[in-house]
């Protein structure tokens, strides 16, 4: 399936999960917030949340600073 994924046409099998699209692309979920098609998913649905072809996934890190 084809998603957009942080501006970006990338493809991935059908019915990943955003836990699986995290460890896809070798990311913490802990770090992260992320959005599909504009809404916030919530951490504790990570596992739950499929993805279908055609969202729109945008995946932002918290980075620390000071």
């Amino acid at each position: 399936m084809k998603i957009r994924l942080n501006g970006d046409t990338a493809e991935f099998k059908e019915g990943l999960t955003v836990s699986e699209l995290l460890r896809e692309l070798e990311i913490e979920p802990r770090g992260v917030a992320v959005e599909v098609n504009m809404k916030i998913v919530k951490k504790k649905d990570f596992e739950g949340f499929r993805l279908k072809e055609g969202d729109s996934v945008e995946i932002v890190s918290f980075v620390g600073g000071g």
